[in-house]
Order: C-alpha cells, then sequence, then structure tokens
C-alpha cells in the first residue's frame, strides 16, 4: 500500500508572531514539533507582502531541516530567485492576490502556459522539483502534464467547504477523478486546502493521492491541544483511512 504523506503548512505559526512582532512563537521551532509528530515535509509560502513567513524563516527551514521544504511561491522573478538561493525539496507555485486572506482557487496553468513556463524550466534545472497547485480540473492537468510539472496539488477547498453531502460527494467525485488523471499522466499528486479531522478521510482514501499538505487547522487546534497532539491526531486519522482502502 503507498505511503500517505503529511506535509505540515507552519505559515500562521508565523501569523501570530507577526501580530505582535519579536520572535514569538518561532516557525522553527514548529517545523521541529511537526517533525518529531510525524510530519514528511514542511510546506512555508513565502508572500509577496510578507504576511506570515518571512525570508529569514525560510533561511532557517532551509538550513536547518531535516526533512523536506516544500516552498509555496508566486510565480515571480523576486521568489524564483529565494528559491534558486535556497534550493527547497519543491517548490510549488500558487496563484497569489495581495488583497485576498489566503490563496483562493488553484493556478490557471491552462491560460498562462507561457508565463509558468520558464519558472518550471529554471526550477528543474535546479534539481528543485515543481509542483503546481490547481482545482481539480482535467483542463488543468493536461495543461500540467504539457508544461512538465513533477507535481500537482489539488485545491480542495470546495469539497472541505460544501455545505451538503450532496455536493461534497460531486467535489470528491471531480478529485477522484483529477487524482487519477495524474497517475495516468505520470504526474505525483498532492491534495490541500481546508482539509480537517472532518473532511480528511475520504482524500486520505484515494489511493493515487501520496501526499496531504494541511496547516491552518492544525495551528488552530494546537491553540486547544497542542501542536504536537493535533498533527498525531491527522497522522492517526490518515493512516486509518488509507489502511481501509
Amino acid at each position: 500500500m503507498r505511503h500517505l504523506r503529511l506535509g505540515v503548512n507552519i505559515d500562521h505559526v508565523a501569523t501570530i508572531r507577526n501580530a505582535r512582532g519579536g520572535v514569538h512563537p518561532d516557525p522553527m521551532r514548529a517545523a521541529r514539533i511537526a517533525e518529531a509528530a510525524g510530519a514528511d515535509g514542511i510546506t512555508a509560502h513565502l508572500r509577496e507582502d510578507r504576511r506570515h513567513i518571512a525570508d529569514a524563516d525560510i533561511k532557517l527551514l532551509a538550513e536547518n531541516l531535516t526533512i523536506p521544504l516544500n516552498f509555496e511561491m508566486a510565480a515571480t522573478d523576486e521568489m524564483l530567485s529565494i528559491a534558486l538561493a535556497h534550493n527547497p525539496h519543491a517548490s510549488c507555485l500558487v496563484p497569489e492576490k495581495r488583497e485576498e486572506r489566503t490563496t483562493e482557487g488553484g493556478l490557471d496553468v491552462a491560460s498562462g502556459q507561457n508565463t509558468l513556463k520558464s519558472y518550471v524550466m529554471e526550477l528543474q534545472a535546479a534539481d528543485i522539483r515543481v509542483s503546481l497547485f490547481i482545482e481539480p480540473d482535467l483542463r488543468q492537468m493536461e495543461a500540467a502534464k504539457r508544461l512538465g510539472a513533477d507535481i500537482v496539488e489539488l485545491h480542495v477547498g470546495p469539497y472541505c467547504d460544501a455545505e451538503s453531502g450532496d455536493l461534497r460527494g460531486e467535489e470528491l467525485e471531480k478529485i477522484i477523478i483529477a487524482a487519477a488523471r495524474a497517475e495516468e499522466y505520470g504526474i505525483e499528486c498532492h491534495a490541500g486546502h481546508g482539509l480537517t479531522y472532518d473532511t480528511v478521510a475520504p482524500i486520505a482514501k484515494i489511493p493515487t493521492i501520496v501526499e496531504l499538505n494541511i496547516g491552518h487547522f492544525l495551528i488552530g487546534e494546537a491553540i486547544f491541544t497542542g501542536l504536537e497532539a493535533s498533527i498525531i491526531k491527522m497522522r492517526q486519522l490518515m493512516d486509518v483511512a488509507r489502511a481501509n482502502i
């Protein structure tokens, strides 16, 4: 059975730190706790406006992590330079708007292939795996294949936010179909955005998905139970679901 990896996004540890300034809480400490609790990788999104993760955080993570760093980034020359300077395990290209609260949807790879191509090529030339954060849409998947992406991360927010069982089932079916197509194309498939204890199991049961990236919910739960406990519980729910497919 294929192991389902857990990537823990630590952005919102930095959000809390930045709300007051100073150095607490420390994202690097959170990354070490996550690793000890069973995380297979750490995700950090360095935004143009630096609203959470800062340049110094990326430097510390790149130099000190013993598990892979997934560097989320907009497709800009500034972010490309930072990625090339720190050589993360993977760079996930995401859409980014200054006014958004968080990433609001998948990257439009189908319409942006010409713009994205040079970023994909330069990252891969530096032995950085390239991931594209996309909607579970076959048109976007085909575009990802044409670009030669190593990974796609499916945006599962609409599934997580669905207000009825029927709607959630429809969104889940899109994810299942897209993940199967990724495997057919030889692209590694991840999923993320909005997953909780209540929504993770059906996604974890999709055998063609190999990694889940979860952050905001785990950091929120950590306020009540501690970060280690929140990650251990998520890891257990993922493992039970994967064992029962």
